[in-house]
C-alpha cells in the first residue's frame, strides 16, 4: 500500500529539521573547551622537567578555570611527549594543531626540539610559547612573521650572566668550556665567545662531548693542561653528571659554572656528592622568602599533587614558574584578542599590559622586535644540596 504524500512530506520535514540539530550540535560540542598544546619531553632524562612544565601549565588551568575559563570556555591542557627527538616533536606539534585543533602550542625543554618545530609554527601561523628551551634561536629566527615566544632564559642572556658571575665568584681569568655536542650547545658556544669577548677576555679551551659519553676525562684533561681555572658547563642532567663524576676521577676541583641543564632531573643523585658544587643559573625559587603569588602556588601545588611534601619536590621549580606565567600570558592575549585566530592572538601579544606573574610583574612582556619576556635581570644562581635547589646568596 502506497505511503501518503503528505505522510512523506512530514516525514521529510522532521529528517531535515533532525538533520540541522545534529549540524549544530557537534560543532557546538567541540567549542566547549579551549584546547592547549604541549610538547616535551615526558619520559627519559628528563621526564622530572616535564612533568614540572605539565604542573606550572595545569596549576595556571586550575585558577583561570575557576574564574571562568578564556573567551566563555575552560581551557584544556593536550600534551604529547617529544621524547627529546627533534623529528617526534615536530609529528606531536602537527597533530595537535591538525587533528587537536589546539589554539596555541606550549614548547618544553630541548632546544633541538623547538627549533624543529619553530618553521613549522611560523608557517601555520600558530603562537608557539616555549617554557624551557634557551637556544637563541628559538625565538630570534628571522621569519617575517615570528610566532613563536618564550618565558625562559635565553643562551646569549644566559651566556653573559655565566661570564659575569665566574668573574665575581672565582676572579676567572682563563675559564673553559665542556659544551654538550648539539644546537644547544653551539648556540651557547657563540654566545660564551661573545661574552668573553666584550671583557677583552681569553678562553683556555672549548671541548664537546656526547650525550651518552661516560667518560670525559680527555676532553677535561686538555682544558687543564690549557689552564682553565673555571669551567662553564652546558649540558642536560644525565651528561652534566658524568662530567662531575670524570673531574672527581681526575682529582681536579676545579669550579663549575652552568647553564640550568643539571636541575632538570636527578642530577644530585646521578653526580654524587660533587654535584653540590656546581652552581646554575634558574629563574625562579620556591625557597627563602616567597611572594604571596608564590605562597598561593605553591599551596595549589600541594593541593593538587599530593606526592609533594618538601621543597625537593617541586625541582625544578623554573618548570613550574616559566610554565605558569606563559599560561597566564598566553591566555591574557587569547582574551584581548576575543579570538583563537593565531594572528589575532599574536597581535594582542604585543598589546599585554601588566600581569603580576610568578617570576615577576610583566610590563608590555613582548614587542615586535622582542619576543622574550625574561631578561637577565630575572636571572639567579643555585646549587643543589640534599635534592633541594637552593639560591646562592653570593
Amino acid at each position: 500500500m502506497p505511503v501518503p504524500s503528505r505522510i512523506l512530506q512530514v516525514s521529510r520535514r522532521l529528517l531535515l529539521a533532525a538533520a540541522a540539530a545534529t549540524a549544530v550540535s557537534v560543532p557546538a560540542l567541540a567549542q566547549d573547551a579551549l584546547k592547549l598544546g604541549l610538547v616535551a619531553a615526558m619520559s627519559g632524562q628528563s621526564a622530572k622537567s616535564g612533568e614540572a612544565i605539565v604542573r606550572g601549565l595545569s596549576v595556571a588551568i586550575d585558577e583561570i578555570n575557576a574564574k571562568g575559563g578564556v573567551l566563555g570556555r575552560k581551557v584544556e591542557l593536550v600534551v604529547r611527549d617529544d621524547e627529546s627527538n627533534p623529528a617526534k616533536g615536530v609529528v606531536a606539534a602537527r597533530e595537535l594543531v591538525q587533528r587537536e585543533k589546539v589554539a596555541a602550542l606550549f614548547g618544553g625543554l630541548d632546544t633541538p626540539v623547538s627549533i624543529a618545530i619553530v618553521p613549522f609554527a611560523n608557517q601555520a601561523k600558530v603562537p608557539f610559547m616555549g617554557v624551557w628551551a634557551a637556544g637563541t634561536p628559538i625565538t630570534r629566527n628571522g621569519a617575517p612573521e615570528n610566532y613563536v615566544f618564550r618565558v625562559s632564559a635565553v643562551d646569549v642572556l644566559v651566556d653573559k650572566a655565566l661570564v659575569d658571575y665566574a668573574i665575581k665568584k672565582y676572579s676567572t681569568k682563563k675559564p673553559g668550556m665542556i659544551l654538550i655536542n648539539n644546537p644547544w650547545g653551539e648556540s651557547n658556544e657563540a654566545g660564551l665567545k661573545a661574552a668573553l669577548a666584550e671583557k677583552g677576555m681569553p678562553y683556555a679551551g672549548i671541548e664537546k662531548f656526547q650525550d651518552a659519553d661516560v667518560d670525559v676525562v680527555p676532553q677535561l684533561t686538555r682544558l687543564k693542561n690549557a689552564g682553565a681555572d673555571v669551567l662553564f658547563m652546558v649540558a642536560n642532567v644525565a651528561p652534566s653528571s658524568q662530567v662531575v663524576k670524570s673531574l672527581d676521577r681526575m682529582g681536579w676541583n676545579v669550579p663549575i659554572v652552568s647553564h640550568w641543564g643539571p636541575a632538570g632531573g636527578r642530577f644530585s643523585e646521578l653526580a654524587g656528592p660533587s654535584g653540590q658544587r656546581v652552581h646554575f643559573i634558574q629563574t625562579f625559587s620556591f625557597s627563602g622568602k616567597l611572594s604571596p603569588k608564590a605562597e598561593g602556588v605553591l599551596a595549589a601545588l600541594k593541593a593538587k599533587y599530593p606526592a609533594i611534601k618538601t621543597l625537593a619536590d617541586v625541582t625544578p621549580a623554573v618548570g613550574i614558574a616559566n610554565a605558569y606565567d606563559a599560561m597566564n600570558l598566553m591566555t591574557l592575549a587569547i582574551a584581548k584578542a576575543g579570538s583563537t585566530e593565531g594572528p589575532k592572538i599574536r597581535e594582542a601579544m604585543y598589546a599585554l599590559d601588566k600581569y603580576q606573574g610568578l617570576i615577576k610583574t610583566y610590563d608590555k612582556p613582548f614587542t615586535p622586535t622582542n619576543h622574550d619576556a625574561l631578561t637577565s635581570d630575572d636571572y639567579i644562581f643555585t646549587y643543589f644540596k640534599e635534592g633541594e635547589i637552593l639560591p646562592l646568596t653570593n
